[in-house]
């Protein structure tokens, strides 16, 4: 059996990624969310960081290496056609090492509103995800990024579809309709409904939300 140990669902983007992909792939896991703070994660994964899958004596402490390690055992982790799948990796490691103001001006935090104040780093990283998003509807014909089947590079691109809506971002027809696609997931609103309860805070993580601009609303309970 899987062991997929995740951080807070309100703040843990990466660990949403692999949660919704087996979610999706009604890949079996049981989870162990340990909530942030000094040295949490230390005992749980090798890097002291979140998400870490288990699975028997295997340890895979990384996003993008527990998406792998789970498309040698299982299919729809990726297209099936070589071209397909190409294109959805480097979507994806683009996701996994890229778009660093966004991460730094639009924080994950699930169960607020914000207003964003306006920054030419992170317009330049918001008109690439477009690009991207626009690239995969257009040349594998939606509704997912990758064609009909949602998989891996829907995952990591997950997280975006709520800082979208955390931060109001405005998206033009399809790609606002791709977004809303990806929070209406059974698993998506799973994961914002138990992010909306959790009772933990994180200083650092609300430190960030404050610095991006005026709070709108606070959703959490």
């Amino acid at each position: 059996m899987y062991r997929l140990r995740i951080g807070n669902k309100n703040y843990s983007s990466w660990s949403l990624r692999p949660w919704v992909l087996m979610r999706m792939l009604d890949i079996v896991f049981d989870e162990d969310l340990v909530p942030f703070g000094d040295g949490a994660f230390d005992a749980v994964s090798p890097s002291g960081k979140v998400p870490c899958l288990e699975n028997g004596e295997a340890i895979i402490w990384d996003s993008l290496g527990i998406t792998e390690y789970l498309a040698e055992r299982h299919a729809g982790v990726w297209p099936e056609q070589p071209l397909v799948r190409a294109w959805a990796r480097c979507a994806a490691a683009e996701m996994h090492s890229g778009f660093a103001a966004l991460r730094e001006f639009c924080t994950m935090n699930c169960g607020i509103r914000v207003q964003i104040e306006p920054r030419p780093a992170l317009d330049r990283d918001l008109k690439r995800i477009v690009e991207l998003w626009r690239e995969g509807l257009d040349r594998f014909g939606g509704p997912w990024l990758a064609g009909k089947t949602f998989c891996a590079v829907d995952a990591f691109f997950a997280p975006v579809a709520f800082r979208f809506q955390t931060y109001g971002i405005a998206l033009e027809m399809r790609c606002a309709a791709y977004a809303q696609r990806l929070r209406d997931l059974a698993p998506m609103q799973e994961w914002y409904t138990a992010a909306l309860v959790e009772p933990w805070r994180d200083p650092a993580h609300e430190e960030e939300a404050r610095a991006s601009g005026a709070w709108l609303a606070d959703l959490r309970i």
